[in-house]
């Protein structure tokens, strides 16, 4: 079954909420270029990086499902699910330089960003495209709803 828009948006939260989340508490303190920063103070900034992918996900969400109408069968390809990184990593690397994004009083390293954002988002997208399927067994045939 293809994912619904409201399928795609909880799939989204609950990986990064989880998955997200687990993988960011582990790489923020080896992130490169942020030697002088306090720890407290970098845990801050990746919760945020974190927290600003998800609801700019959800707005992204409603660009991609207006865009899927124009395709047959209404969904993407696997391949563009994960180059999807790529403008949705320039946005937010866009309104961090830009400073606006709330709960960030300084834009991070552009290395620590990068990096931080593509671990998170090749790890979520790999676990949304094998080991999500097992626990959750009917995911796939609810159009990717999770409640």
């Amino acid at each position: 079954m293809v994912p619904t828009l409201f399928g795609r948006i909880q799939t989204r939260l609950f990986l990064l909420a989880t998955v997200g989340l687990v993988v960011t508490a582990l790489i923020v303190p080896v992130l490169p270029g942020t030697g002088g920063a306090g720890l407290a103070d970098l845990y801050q900034t990746g919760l945020v990086v974190l927290a600003s992918v998800a609801v700019l996900g959800v707005v992204w969400e409603f660009v991609y499902h207006f865009l899927m109408q124009f395709r047959w069968e209404k969904d993407w390809p696997t391949m563009f699910g994960l180059l999807t990184l790529i403008n949705e990593g320039l946005l937010l690397w866009a309104l961090l330089e830009l400073d606006a994004v709330p709960g960030i009083a300084v834009s991070p390293p552009a290395a620590a960003f990068w990096t931080h954002f593509l671990v998170v988002w090749l790890v979520v997208w790999l676990v949304a495209n094998g080991p999500m399927r097992v626990p959750f067994i009917r995911w796939r045939f609810r159009g990717g709803r999770l409640v």
